[in-house]
């Protein structure tokens, strides 16, 4: 199988070493020129995945064309906020037999879209697309640390053969028929974890986190059944296992994110000194205006947005989560 990878960050990168273990044909997409040279000359990610070697058979470029020719299955693995514009590159070529996989966890500014959505929007109803989700950090998964995912698909088949593609000895690919709630889990954890991050740079402890993984599961749950999702979904592998390794990992880039902003730095300074792209920044905002909509309560959320935009002391946000009206469990 020709497999092509748009884009080249840890995640994307990671994808590309582990498909090629699988002796499939890879196709790396990297956007800018410049970069995507030093990748193929250099066989390394020094941004994204420093310290890894990137073999040789992976062909790294940056043009589309190029990449996409032949290929039976394309994998969009670029930032949510870029989603769109890549796929609308995609509409001149014909792929009415290629499968899009979608492994970016987000949502879409303004339309409030998930990536599935926009897949449809811009290639057809007719495409044939899946989505991907789970507890991967990229560099536990390109080790070969046990890791589990799950794929999910409006089309049964569509979803068993990515299985089949993804799954090794150290990578289980399980399958689900609710995309809905996959990509919502994937996206919303996000904003869960930069909370837990604030939580470890406030010095809370094991108390603080654990109540906050178990109150972000039922704001999440909350919020994905408003959206059309099933609430099992949550309790599986793109809802509580991505959840909790997200905000637990010291590699989570949204866990790192929340914990600087919790020892005191803003954000827009954080945003211009990473290269990495936090999402759960991005998911915050859109959550936070289309719960008002759905008129579903989501408390962790408004906080982080209020910390987030607003620029409120994290110690007064959590001092009015503690402090809202006495309810059930």
């Amino acid at each position: 199988m020709n497999i092509a990878i748009l884009g080249a960050g840890g995640w994307g990168t990671t994808l590309a070493i582990h498909l090629h273990r699988k002796n499939y044909q890879i196709k790396l997409w990297e956007v800018f020129p410049e970069y995507a040279s030093l990748l193929q000359r250099e066989r390394k990610n020094p941004k994204f995945l420093p310290g890894v070697s990137i073999p040789e058979k992976i062909l790294i470029s940056s043009d589309l064309e190029k990449v996409i020719f032949k290929a039976e299955l394309i994998i969009l693995v670029v930032p949510s906020f870029a989603a769109r514009e890549v796929l609308h590159r995609l509409k001149k070529f014909n792929l009415a037999k290629t499968i899009i996989l979608s492994a970016t966890k987000g949502m879409e500014l303004n339309t409030n879209y998930r990536i599935s959505e926009i897949i449809k929007e811009e290639l057809g109803k007719k495409v044939k697309w899946v989505v991907l989700s789970g507890p991967t950090i990229a560099r536990e998964v390109m080790e070969g640390k046990p890791s589990t995912a799950v794929v999910a698909s409006p089309r049964a088949e569509i979803a068993r053969l990515a299985q089949r593609v993804l799954a090794d000895k150290n990578l289980r690919i399980y399958t689900s028929s609710d995309p809905v709630g996959v990509e919502l889990g994937g996206c919303l954890k996000n904003i869960i974890a930069i909370a837990a991050g604030i939580a470890d740079g406030l010095d809370f402890g094991a108390n603080s986190k654990a109540a906050l993984l178990t109150r972000g599961l039922a704001e999440i749950s909350a919020f994905g059944q408003k959206m059309g999702a099933k609430s099992s979904t949550f309790t599986g592998l793109s809802g509580l296992g991505d959840l909790a390794t997200t905000c637990i990992s010291k590699n989570s880039r949204n866990r790192n994110f929340g914990e600087a902003i919790g020892k005191g730095k803003k954000m827009k300074k954080l945003l211009k000194e990473t290269e990495m792209v936090i999402e759960g920044v991005n998911a915050t905002e859109v959550v936070y205006h289309l719960a008002q909509k759905l008129m579903v309560e989501v408390p962790i959320t408004n906080s982080v947005y209020q910390i987030l935009f607003e620029d409120k002391n994290p110690l007064i946000a959590v001092g009015e989560l503690m402090s809202r009206k006495e309810k059930t469990e």
